[in-house]
């Protein structure tokens, strides 16, 4: 497993802050985090929260074969699961020495304390006897699972039901629910496990230490206790010696904290009894809002249209009008594309536009030559020479008619009678 080291002003921080009797969440020494304890749709599934510290407890049961050394009780099983769902420090499929000192802290706990009578789980002595597995996974960590996971495990026991079993002959019946009645599990009594966290050699003490105040802690207690007092499992790691007097005081708080835990979960089983009594929602996964989003479905709402053309019209007047972008500031590029109303597009157009202009070039001259042909002819200034390919149309000056009759007439001996005809005419 690895962490991420803190830096040494946080570790400092920290530290300066228990000295001063001050934590992070604005707890006081002994005070525990919100505990929430919620149940499932099903008997024996539970769900626990301390502070952000999340765990989830499955309690099943199935028939086996009992152990040769006790053929009369059945069997208890703990699994305890670190997934890295819950902390990027986890690693999945590999137990960590975390793991391993909770599963045993765990067995201990309740398979030592003799909290379950295993003796009623006995259905045929040797042969057929029910094997109870309580799962716990952890959702989330920041700190104290221990604590956790024991709340959430002893309140899934408590809320587990196994199916009603009957024996004819050599044959063992396992009734459905709806043939009988789930039957409780036998408990004696609920350990649950309080942890307290030391600072600089033992000097300093906590209660439920989050996941910061555990990487700068020096040691860790952990007492399991029932409400009555009853030690059930004690246990301490770290590298410091705790005095008599440290235990001691430990217990006397761990004694008050036990029975405000076992309150809580009493109140817990009793509301979800009344609740699936009632036959309305239990559990937690009932309880949430199901909202199914679907692709075709529709939730349509009846809008009123009384007032739609007032609003419309008030909307409008109320707007500011949009400034006007003028086109003629919009050059666009050879080969550029335009999107827009009023915006032309030239991608792919300059050839054909090169050919009209070239077109439209030719017609004005055309038509400008014409104009100036038919108002010169108007005033008589304009001499026309011949229709040939050869000659050229030329504009003559009233001054400058006698050079032109020669040249027409040397032109006419060569071109025939149309020459003669036209300078008879002139």
């Amino acid at each position: 497993m690895k962490e991420t080291p803190l830096s040494n002003c946080e570790r400092d921080f920290l530290l300066k802050a228990i000295q001063e009797k001050k934590r992070l969440d604005g707890r006081e020494t002994y005070d525990y985090r919100k505990l929430k304890i919620m149940f499932g749709t099903d008997y024996g599934c539970c769900f626990v929260e301390l502070g952000k510290t999340r765990v989830m407890a499955q309690v099943s049961g199935e028939l086996v074969a009992p152990k040769d050394n006790r053929p009369n009780e059945g069997i208890m099983f703990f699994s305890l699961e670190l997934s890295p769902m819950a902390s990027p420090s986890f690693e999945h499929g590999r137990q960590s020495e975390l793991l391993v000192k909770l599963n045993r802290q765990l067995e201990r706990c309740f398979r030592n304390s003799k909290c379950i009578d295993t003796e009623s789980l006995c259905v045929v002595s040797g042969e057929k006897v029910w094997q109870i597995r309580v799962d716990v996974h952890m959702l989330n960590h920041d700190g104290n699972l221990m604590d956790a996971a024991s709340i959430a495990a002893i309140a899934a026991l408590c809320h587990f039901r196994r199916p009603d079993v009957g024996i004819q002959g050599d044959e063992v019946i396992v009734y459905s629910p709806e043939e009988r009645d789930p039957i409780p599990l036998s408990i004696y009594h609920m350990p649950i496990s309080v942890t307290f966290a030391f600072f600089q050699q033992g000097t300093y003490l906590l209660v439920d230490p989050c996941e910061r105040e555990e990487r700068v802690m020096d040691s860790l207690l952990m007492i399991a206790m029932n409400k009555h007092r009853e030690i059930c499992s004690i246990q301490s790691s770290g590298g410091i010696m705790l005095l008599k007097e440290q235990v001691m005081r430990c217990s006397k708080i761990a004694s008050v904290k036990v029975s405000e835990i076992t309150e809580l979960i009493t109140k817990a089983l009793e509301n979800d009894k009344t609740a699936r009594k009632a036959g309305g929602k239990c559990g937690f996964a009932e309880s949430m809002p199901q909202e199914r989003i679907t692709a075709l479905k529709k939730e349509e709402t009846s809008v009123e249209m009384t007032d739609a053309t007032e609003r419309a019209n008030n909307i409008i007047l109320e707007a500011e009008v949009p400034p006007q972008t003028s086109q003629s500031l919009v050059v666009p590029l050879p080969g550029m594309g335009q999107v827009g109303q009023g915006l032309k597009n030239r991608q792919g157009l300059e050839e054909d536009e090169q050919d009209e202009e070239e077109a439209s070039n030719s017609d004005e001259d055309q038509e400008a030559v014409m104009e100036v042909e038919t108002t010169q002819k108007a005033q008589g200034d304009v001499v026309e020479i011949s229709d040939s390919e050869e000659d050229e149309v030329v504009i003559l000056q009233p001054e400058k008619t006698d050079r032109v009759q020669k040249k027409t007439s040397s032109s006419s001996q060569l071109k025939g009678p149309k020459a003669s005809k036209k300078q008879q005419r002139k």
